[in-house]
C-alpha cells in the first residue's frame, strides 16, 4: 500500500507544478504594485483639470483685451492655427461613466449626468472654434479610426439634447439623495450647483445660435423660453457663489502672473484700446481696478492718475514695432499690478459665471425670445461684475492701487500709490451710454457690458460674441495679419490631415470650398 501511495502522489505533484507555471503573458506582465483600474472620481477630477481656459493666454489677444508689444513673446495676429482637441478628454469622460457603473452605481448616476454636460461642453467648444467636427462616430477606438464629420447643426442639436438630459438626470439623482461627486475642485461635489451650471451653459449655447432662430428644429427660442420661464425645472446660477471657477492655490497651482515673473514679462503686454477705450468712454470705475494710468501722461504731462483720460490702450491693429516703442515710452496703460501681479494666487478664473448668465438672459429677452424684465437682468450683470472687483453698487468708495515707477517688487504693498475712488451707482447707470433701452441700442449696451464683465474670464467667449454680433467693435491694421481681417474660425488640428484625410477633405468641401479657411463662415454665422 505504501508503494502504491508513492506512485500516485508523484504524478499529481508534477501535474500541479506544471499547471502553476503555465501563466499567460498578460498575467505575467501585470504589476501588482500599481492600480489596474481608475475610479470614476479620479477620472472626473482629471476632466475638471482639462477644462479651464486660463488668463494670460492668446484668448485675451483674440478678444482684444490685452496685447503683446514685443514679438519675442508673441504677436496680435489673427493667423489662426488648429483649434482645441478635446477628444482625449472625452475618452476619459467615457471611461468615467463606465467606471461609475462598474462600481455598482445605477445607469443614471451623478457621473453619467455630469458626463452628458461634459460631452455637450467639449464638443460644442470644438465646433464653435472650427465648424463641422467628428462626433457621432468619434471615440470608437480601433472600431473606427476615421470618423466622419457631423455637420455643425447636428453637433449643436445633439449638445442641446445632452444638456436637457443632463438636467433631467441630475434632477433624478438629487431627488434620490445621498450622492456626491468626489474630487470636485470646482463645486465641492454639490450636485444642485452642477445642475445650475448645466442650465446656465444651456443658455450660453442658445445665445451662440442667435442667427438660427428661424430653424424650428433647433428650437432656440422655445428652449430659451422654457429655461427662463421655469426656474423650478431649470434652476440657473443665482449669484456669483454658483460660478464654475478655477481657484489657484500655492504652491502647486499658481496664477499665471506672480511677483516672481513680473520682471520677465510685466511690460511685454499692454492694455488694448478696445477694452480700455470702452471703460473710459463709459466713465467706468472698473478702469481703476484692472488697469494703471499711462505713466507718460501722469509723470511727464502731469495729468491726474485718476482721470479717465490718463488711461490709454493700444490699437490692436498697430504695427508691433510702433507699439513696442510707444510702450517703452510709457504711453499705454498696463494691467493693474496690485490685482494681477502681487500674489501667487490672483483671482479665480471663471469658466461659466453668473454675470455672463445675466447678460445672456437680458440678450434673449431683448431679442424677444421670452417675456421678462431685460433691464433687471442687465443691471444684475453689471452689479455682479462691480462686486467681483470690490466696487460699491450704491454710493461709496474703494481704494485704487497703482504701481510706483522704479519700485523693486509687486508683492510689497509699500510700492503702490493709493487713491480713494468715489462711486455713485445711480450716476453711472444714469448715463445715456449705460442705461438700458428696449431697442437695438439696448442690445448693444448688453453686449458691451458683457464684454467688460468677461475680462480675463470664460476663454474665447468674448471673441465668439464679437464674431456673431460685431460688438464691441474690434479694430484691425498691419499688426492683425490675415489681410487686416479678424479670422472667423480656427483650422482643424494637423492630426486630421494625417489620420483622417478623406473625411477632412469632405468636411472642407462641404463648408469652405475645399480650403481650411480661417475666414470661412461656419453654419452658425450664416
Amino acid at each position: 500500500m505504501k508503494k502504491i501511495f508513492k506512485f500516485c502522489v508523484l504524478p499529481v505533484c508534477i501535474a500541479l507544478s506544471v499547471t502553476g507555471c503555465k501563466k499567460s503573458f498578460d498575467e505575467l506582465s501585470v504589476n501588482n504594485n500599481v492600480p489596474n483600474a481608475v475610479p470614476a472620481s479620479l477620472l472626473f477630477n482629471g476632466v475638471l483639470n482639462s477644462m479651464p481656459d486660463f488668463p494670460d493666454s492668446d484668448n485675451e489677444i483674440f478678444s482684444q483685451y490685452y496685447l503683446y508689444n514685443y514679438d519675442y513673446y508673441g504677436n496680435n495676429r489673427y493667423d489662426f492655427g488648429g483649434g482645441d482637441n478635446y477628444y482625449n478628454t472625452l475618452k476619459n469622460v467615457l471611461a468615467m461613466e463606465q467606471q461609475a457603473t462598474a462600481a455598482g452605481l445605477p445607469a443614471v448616476n451623478q457621473y453619467s449626468a455630469v458626463g452628458k454636460f461634459f460631452r455637450a461642453y467639449f464638443f460644442s467648444q470644438m465646433s464653435l472654434q472650427m465648424g463641422d467636427i467628428p462626433m457621432s462616430q468619434a471615440l470608437k477606438g480601433k472600431e473606427n479610426l476615421t470618423p466622419v464629420y457631423d455637420s455643425q447643426k447636428d453637433v449643436m442639436k445633439q449638445c442641446l439634447t445632452w444638456l436637457e438630459e443632463a438636467n433631467t438626470d441630475m434632477t433624478a439623482v438629487i431627488t434620490t439623495g445621498g450622492s456626491t461627486l468626489t474630487g470636485d475642485i470646482y463645486l465641492s461635489g454639490d450636485l444642485a450647483k452642477w445642475r445650475k451650471v448645466i442650465n446656465t451653459y444651456h443658455i450660453r449655447l442658445l445665445t451662440e445660435l442667435s442667427k438660427k432662430t428661424a430653424e424650428a428644429d433647433l428650437g432656440v427660442i422655445s428652449q430659451f423660453a422654457a429655461i427662463v420661464g421655469n426656474p423650478t425645472k431649470y434652476p440657473v446660477m443665482a449669484s456669483a457663489d454658483d460660478n464654475l471657477q478655477y481657484t489657484f492655490v500655492a504652491p502647486s497651482n499658481y496664477y499665471p502672473m506672480t511677483p516672481d515673473n513680473f520682471g520677465q514679462n510685466g511690460s511685454r503686454k499692454n492694455s488694448s484700446t478696445t477694452y480700455v477705450g470702452l471703460l473710459t468712454a463709459l466713465k467706468d470705475p472698473r478702469t481703476f481696478v484692472t488697469n494703471e494710468p499711462a505713466r507718460d501722461l501722469v509723470d511727464n504731462l502731469k495729468q491726474s492718475p485718476t482721470a479717465f483720460n490718463s488711461f490709454v490702450g493700444a490699437d490692436p491693429g498697430l504695427d508691433l514695432g510702433v507699439m513696442y516703442n510707444n510702450a517703452g515710452l510709457q504711453k499705454y496703460s498696463f494691467i493693474n499690478r496690485k490685482r494681477y501681479y502681487s500674489t501667487f494666487t490672483g483671482e479665480p478664473s471663471i469658466q461659466i459665471g453668473y454675470a455672463e448668465l445675466m447678460f445672456n438672459i437680458a440678450e434673449g429677452i431683448n431679442r424677444g425670445w421670452a417675456t421678462g424684465d431685460a433691464e433687471a437682468y442687465y443691471i444684475k450683470g453689471i452689479q455682479a461684475s462691480f462686486a467681483s472687483y470690490g466696487i460699491p453698487t450704491g454710493t461709496g468708495s474703494f481704494t485704487a492701487y497703482f504701481y510706483r515707477p522704479g519700485s523693486t517688487g509687486t508683492a510689497n504693498i509699500a510700492n503702490y500709490d493709493t487713491y480713494n475712488i468715489d462711486v455713485d451707482w445711480a450716476a453711472y447707470y444714469g448715463q445715456a451710454t449705460v442705461k438700458y433701452t428696449n431697442d437695438a441700442a439696448g442690445l448693444t449696451k448688453i453686449l458691451q457690458q458683457k464684454y467688460l464683465a468677461l475680462f480675463r474670464h470664460s476663454g474665447l467667449e468674448s471673441y465668439f460674441t464679437y464674431r456673431r454680433t460685431g460688438v464691441p467693435a474690434f479694430t484691425t491694421g498691419p499688426g492683425t495679419g490675415n489681410g487686416s481681417r479678424i479670422a472667423s474660425r480656427f483650422q482643424y488640428p494637423n492630426s486630421e490631415r494625417t489620420s483622417n484625410l478623406d473625411n477632412y477633405n469632405k468636411a472642407l468641401q462641404a463648408q469652405f470650398g475645399g480650403n481650411d479657411d480661417i475666414n470661412g463662415l461656419m453654419y452658425i454665422l450664416k
